[in-house]
């Protein structure tokens, strides 16, 4: 597995698309991860509570490390 601040954001885009189901997941997770947006901003740019915002990005940054 690589960490995730050395892999290219192209790579990362194509394992979000490809391996998350979820449209609002794969969202939350392009913004966070790719355009490096804070918890508490994109609970508020999605209409969720920061801890939804926080349990999406766990879950699914298990999924694209597995893939890495």
């Amino acid at each position: 597995m690589r960490d995730l601040k050395y892999v290219h954001n192209d790579e990362i885009a194509y394992i979000i698309d490809s391996y998350i189901h979820s449209q609002r997941d794969r969202a939350v997770m392009k913004r966070k991860l790719l355009d490096d947006i804070k918890f508490e901003d994109l609970a508020e740019e999605f209409d969720l509570s920061t801890t939804t915002v926080k349990r999406i990005y766990k879950q699914n940054k298990e999924v694209i490390e597995y893939f890495l």
